[in-house]
């Protein structure tokens, strides 16, 4: 473990939107942030292609050309870097302390932003990692609109995966919602939505075995199983929305920042503060609502402004 006795002000854990947003208001604030970047720098945008949805960018923008574009802006003000993942946090004393997983680097620091994320659940498909980008998505919200005209798939039962399959019904002719049951897990009036509209087909007892396509063309089809009977047989579409769920990046902090049933951070109301005084979370990891770039970054402004009041009131 390598010792460092020196307190930084401000360490934000995380370095997508809202952690780099957080890193650009707390450098301009003289706070000099120190961002842990983790081993998949800059977060979901940096597997997202065409970024539309935006603001600032009507010719729309490249998830890894947004995501450097907040790394530059962060750096010219002062913000310093570590690349890699946090073993353990210690947030009952303080200073609070990061160790790094790599070199065991003890990081120590009066204020802690949580910016850590939310990570899609994926099928685990060697097809589908190929594809993703290339017509394979974890967001109708972000990607709806390039699928205008096309039939698509929607693969899980619950209500987010209703809620994606409502909202692609702007856009395709059809939605093909795949189900591995025979019913919807999805609430009852999400349930009823989905039936009446008549551009959603759903499909019970199938599981995706494959995704078909190719990069360079696009998502054609899903092979589908029946998981009573077996067999298996293709459904022609243009692109796969895998709706079962994201998982909160909020393990390290399991029994000792307060959470939801689903392992979302809580904040207090109109704040981005946690329970734990000088600890604050915004982005992904406490918003299992949005989870958009734009309302990321929203909230990693708040969190750095609430730190810099936080750490000023302490100041006297």
């Amino acid at each position: 473990m390598t010792e460092n006795n020196h307190v930084h002000k401000l360490v934000i854990l995380g370095s997508g939107p809202a952690g780099l947003t957080a890193a650009i208001y707390a450098a301009r604030a003289n706070l000099a942030p120190v961002v842990v970047a983790g081993i998949e720098a800059g977060g979901q945008l940096m597997i997202t292609t065409d970024v539309e949805n935006y603001p600032g960018f009507p010719d729309g923008v490249q998830g890894p050309e947004l995501m450097t574009l907040f790394r530059t802006q962060a750096e010219r003000f002062g913000t310093a870097f570590r690349v890699g993942n946090v073993a353990r946090v210690n947030v009952d004393k303080h200073p609070f302390e990061l160790v790094l997983e790599d070199d065991g680097e003890v990081l120590r620091c009066e204020a802690l932003i949580i910016s850590a994320g939310a990570s899609a659940r994926w099928l685990g498909l060697d097809s589908e990692t190929r594809l993703r980008g290339h017509g394979v998505s974890a967001c109708a919200t972000c990607d709806g609109f390039f699928f205008r005209g096309k039939e698509v798939a929607v693969v899980g039962g619950g209500d987010t995966a209703v809620e994606e399959a409502l909202f692609l019904t702007n856009f395709a002719t059809r939605v093909h919602v795949l189900h591995r049951r025979g019913e919807l897990r999805a609430s009852k009036f999400m349930v009823d939505r989905a039936i009446k509209n008549p551009k959603i087909d759903l499909v019970w007892n199938v599981a995706v075995q494959e995704i078909v396509g190719a990069v360079e063309t696009g998502v054609s089809a899903v092979r589908l199983q029946d998981v009573r009977s077996g067999a298996q047989r293709e459904l022609a579409v243009g692109g796969v929305f895998i709706a079962i769920g994201h998982t909160p990046n909020s393990h390290l902090f399991q029994g000792v920042l307060d959470m939801d049933e689903l392992g979302y951070l809580k904040v207090q109301p109109g704040t981005t503060r946690t329970n734990v005084a000088g600890v604050f979370a915004c982005g992904d990891v406490a918003d299992k609502v949005y989870r958009q770039a734009v309302t990321a970054a929203g909230t990693g402004c708040m969190a750095a402004l609430d730190a810099e009041r936080w750490l000023a009131a302490r100041e006297g």
